[in-house]
C-alpha cells in the first residue's frame, strides 16, 4: 500500500511539473520570437500606433486599434453576461426546483461544449441581421461580437459560480432565514458575498474566454483594423488579427504577429494577477 501511494505521488508530481514545463516552453517560444521584432519596430510605436498596413511600403505595424477593440468586446461581454450568469447561478443553487434543474444543468453544460464556429454561425444568422434591422448598417460590428461573446461566457460563469454558492455552509443561509430574511435576500446578501472568491474566479475565466475568443469574433466583428468610432462599426481584435494574417505572413510581418501574441498573453496574465491580488487582499 505504501509503495502504491508513493507511486501515485510521483505520477501527480510528474503531471504537475509537466504543466509548468509546457507553460514555460510556450512563454519561451513567444518571447524569443516576439521580443526582437518588437524592439526593432519600437515598443511604443508598436503598442500605440494606429495604422496596421503590413503590405505597404514601408510596412506599418500599429497595434492600438486591435488592443482597444479587444478591451471593448471583452468589457461589453462581461457587462452583459456576468449579471445574467450570476443570477442564473443563484437561481440554480437556491431556487430552482429539482425537476427543472435536471433539465437546465445539462443544457448549460452543453453550451460549454458547442464549438466556436457554431456560435459564429448562430451570430451570422440571428445576431447580425437583428442588429442590421434595429440599428441599420451592415450588422457586422463590435456590438454583434459583444452580444455573442456574452452568450459564450455564460456556461463558465454559471457553472463556477453555482459551485461556489453550493460550497458556502448551509448554516449561513439558514441563519439568515432564522433572523427573518426572505429566501431571495438570504441568497443575494448572505450566500452570494460569502462565495465572492469563487464568483470572481468565474468572472476571470469568463474574461479570459472572451479576450481569447477568435473564430466568433472573426465572423461577426467586421475585421477592419481601425479604432471603432461606435459599437456599430466594424473592428478587429488581437486574436482575429493573428488568425487572419498568419497564413500568408513572412519575415517581419510574421514576427509582428508573434509580438501581437505576446501582447495578448501579457494582457491576460496581468488581468489574472490583478484579480488574484484583490481576492487575496479581500480574504484577509
Amino acid at each position: 500500500m505504501k509503495f502504491r501511494e508513493q507511486g501515485m505521488k510521483a505520477v501527480f508530481l510528474i503531471c504537475a511539473a509537466s504543466s509548468v514545463v509546457f507553460v514555460f516552453l510556450i512563454c519561451l517560444f513567444l518571447f524569443i520570437n516576439g521580443i526582437p521584432p518588437m524592439l526593432e519596430l519600437g515598443v511604443v510605436n508598436f503598442l500605440t500606433g494606429t495604422n496596421w498596413r503590413p503590405t505597404s511600403t514601408p510596412p506599418s505595424f500599429g497595434l492600438l486599434p486591435m488592443i482597444i477593440t479587444s478591451f471593448i468586446t471583452t468589457a461589453g461581454a462581461l457587462v452583459l453576461g456576468v449579471p445574467v450568469g450570476i443570477c442564473t447561478a443563484v437561481f440554480m443553487a437556491r431556487v430552482c426546483p429539482k425537476p427543472l434543474y435536471r433539465a437546465l444543468k445539462p443544457a448549460i453544460d452543453l453550451l460549454a461544449g458547442i464549438p466556436s464556429v457554431v456560435y459564429g454561425f448562430f451570430g451570422l444568422v440571428i445576431i447580425v441581421p437583428m442588429i442590421r434591422d434595429i440599428f441599420g448598417g451592415r450588422g457586422f460590428s463590435v456590438l454583434a461580437a459583444i452580444v455573442l461573446l456574452s452568450i459564450m461566457i455564460l456556461p463558465t460563469v454559471i457553472s463556477i459560480s453555482e459551485a461556489a454558492l453550493r460550497a458556502v455552509p448551509e448554516t449561513y443561509y439558514e441563519g439568515a432565514l432564522a433572523l427573518g430574511s426572505s429566501h431571495i435576500r438570504s441568497a443575494f446578501f448572505v450566500v452570494l458575498p460569502a462565495a465572492k472568491s469563487g464568483i470572481l474566479a468565474s468572472v476571470v475565466l469568463g474574461m479570459g474566454r472572451a479576450l481569447g475568443e477568435t473564430m466568433a469574433v472573426v465572423m461577426l466583428a467586421g475585421n477592419q483594423p481601425r479604432i471603432p468610432g461606435s459599437l456599430l462599426e466594424g473592428a478587429r481584435s488581437l486574436t482575429a488579427n493573428i488568425v487572419l494574417e498568419m497564413a500568408y505572413a513572412t519575415d517581419i510581418h510574421r514576427d509582428a504577429l508573434v509580438a501581437t501574441a505576446i501582447v495578448l498573453f501579457v494582457m491576460i496574465l496581468t488581468i489574472n494577477l490583478t484579480f488574484s491580488f484583490f481576492i487575496r487582499r479581500g480574504g484577509r
